[in-house]
């Protein structure tokens, strides 16, 4: 059977089958070669993973592709090999946080063990935390790094390893390739310090629990408005995650007498196995279907969901029928920034040095706002590290207001340096008790902002190709794209090609083709080609670097005068996306 494998693939295998790996590690890669399973080898060990936008992500299981206690291991002890170069005759410290996923605490423990068999000091969290908390932890504790183990909304099957750096962003360049570098270098896992040392391991909670809550409080900026509508309807959802450990007391904290937490959801659910849901992502439909459903019920006003690490957030709000509806992730970005801008222009606090920042497939309505309140709009590459890079590069000379991205993660102030679901529940509760103060409600408010600026919609086609064939059929449609580029979308010519990988701008009106920066300001060389239209429509093409999926984002915009045409012009725009995706044959 194994006669049939890639040579590379039966190589890596047998090494596993004869190195000092444990026995239920070595039974389970014979299982697969008794029953003959070539496609599972194939995919557990052709090759290993990597740190892409959301650092280490995988199945669980055997093999060098797989989430497991050696490729852990392997990631931590590079890790740890890094630092202890980066930062010599220092006590280096790093936090480990961890949510409820299948073998999330173990995961954290080994990492644990490692870090601290290599001379570090852990802090590490007692019990399962957000994501966001553990970001807010490196740089209260002044960590030299941290590591949290969650594959966020990935389905149950899946186990993540995001790792930081001393500011509380996920590592960027030239950390990420030094760290793979460690990685690379350890040859076998006997190099791997698995016997920890329990008197550098501390453990952290309610301390920082209360610090970062009272980060939270700070933000906020209409508590009058609170206090006059303390009844507003709130229904919420962890989806089984972290979230449940901090959402609940916040908003009670911040005076929300009336908030519903969904109890069958509540359960973090130790095992990670999310019964309640098929997908444990606040993008889908279906995981808000209990919470909107009690919505229903209730009448709220406002629906909030978590996805397991609490790091992105999904909302929903009465539409202008009365309606629960769900928002996008981009619709909700939009309500947020606009709020913080006026906030921030109410306060007498824009002074011509402030800015926001979000990633180049989020919706270009942020930019036309910002622009109107005169604020700078940063735009990097997807991933949530390279909006910290900006934050961080600009420290000191600009002041950050908010970021976000069009995937549910959203950032308020700087001192957490990753989307930060916990905070920004708090900041959309608020700003729904605002608007209804005014006699609006969330969604009145979105709808106010298309008048004024343009009704931009934003559509994404999601095309999951797995295993090694589906990477080769992800990397051949972007060879496609860039050989032959679109020459219209819906009717509109293409005028202008971005590759981010060649780092280039084409403008095929003038034909000429211009560098675009990089190195800093959040961009560097990335698989991702958009295209641009003479009306106004981007398309964005980009394999996923967390998931076995290519990503294409259509933008398009139109025009609205009044709230009955709103109808109408969502309709016509979502048609509009869907006849670009036909066009191109993505399906």
């Amino acid at each position: 059977m194994t006669s049939q494998l890639d040579p590379n693939v039966l190589a890596k295998v047998n090494t596993w089958l004869n190195g000092d790996y444990d026995i239920d590690t070595k039974q389970s890669i014979q299982q697969l070669i008794d029953e003959e399973n070539d496609t599972e080898l194939t995919d557990a060990f052709y090759k290993d993973l990597e740190f892409g936008t959301g650092g280490l992500r995988g199945l669980i299981g055997v093999g060098s592709n797989r989430m497991n206690r050696y490729t852990v291991g392997t990631a931590t002890q590079g890790l740890a090999n890094y630092l202890n170069k980066a930062f010599p005759n220092e006590e280096i410290k790093v936090a480990i946080a961890y949510d409820s996923r299948i073998k999330s605490d173990e995961f954290s423990q080994i990492i644990a063990d490692i870090f601290s068999a290599s001379g570090i000091t852990v802090y590490l969290f007692e019990a399962l935390r957000p994501t966001p908390e553990l970001s807010f932890a490196i740089r209260q504790l002044h960590c030299h790094s941290g590591v949290v183990v969650t594959a966020s909304h990935n389905p149950k099957e899946y186990n993540g390893y995001k790792a930081y750096w001393n500011d509380g962003s996920q590592v960027v360049a030239p950390h990420d390739a030094n760290i793979i570098d460690e990685v690379n270098a350890i040859k076998s896992i006997d190099d791997i310090k698995f016997d920890g040392d329990a008197s550098k391991i501390i453990k952290i909670g309610a301390d920082i629990d209360e610090k970062y809550l009272d980060h939270i409080l700070s933000l906020s900026i209409s508590k009058d408005a609170i206090e006059r509508q303390k009844d507003l309807k709130i229904v919420y959802t962890p989806l089984h995650g972290t979230g449940v450990t901090l959402v609940p007391p916040l908003l009670k904290k911040m005076g929300f007498e009336s908030v519903t937490v969904i109890e069958e959801q509540a359960e973090p659910n130790g095992n990670g196995q999310f019964p309640t849901v098929v997908y444990p992502n606040p993008e889908e439909s279906e995981a808000m279907s209990k919470a909107v459903e009690k919505a229903k019920e209730i009448d709220a006003d406002l629906v909030l969901g978590t996805d397991p690490d609490a790091d992105r957030v999904g909302i929903a709000a009465k539409n202008h029928h009365g309606e629960i509806q769900l928002l996008n992730g981009n619709q909700t970005a939009s309500v947020l920034i606009y709020y913080l801008l006026n906030a921030w222009k109410d306060a007498g606090k824009l002074t011509g040095t402030q800015f926001v920042c979000k990633t180049i497939v989020t919706t270009d309505l942020i930019d036309k706002m910002a622009e109107s309140f005169d604020v700078k709009c940063y735009n990097t590459l997807t991933g949530f590290k390279y909006i910290a890079q900006v934050i961080r590069e600009k420290e000191g000379i600009e002041q950050f207001i908010g970021g976000g991205e069009e995937s549910y993660g959203y950032l308020i102030g700087d001192a957490v340096r990753d989307k930060d679901a916990i905070a920004s529940c708090a900041m959309i509760a608020e700003l729904t008790a605002y608007a209804k103060d005014k006699g609006l409600s969330l969604f009145d408010m979105l709808i106010e902002i298309y008048k004024k600026f343009g009704f931009y919609y934003e559509g994404l086609i999601s095309l999951t190709k797995k295993g090694k064939t589906g990477a080769e059929e992800i990397q051949q449609m972007m060879a496609d794209f860039r050989a032959n580029p679109p020459k219209t979308l819906a009717g509109s010519d293409v005028i202008r090609m971005d590759d981010y990988k060649a780092l280039t701008t084409t403008d095929f009106t003038a034909g000429t083709t211009t560098s675009i920066p990089s190195g800093e300001m959040g961009i560097e060389s990335s698989n991702v080609l958009q295209f641009f239209t003479v009306d106004g429509t981007k398309f964005t093409c980009r394999p996923s670097g967390t998931e076995p999926k290519i990503k294409f984002y259509v933008g398009v915009r139109a025009e609205l005068e009044g709230k009955e045409e709103f109808d109408s012009v969502y309709a016509g725009l979502k048609d509009k996306v869907k006849a670009i995706g036909e066009e191109l044959g993505l399906k």
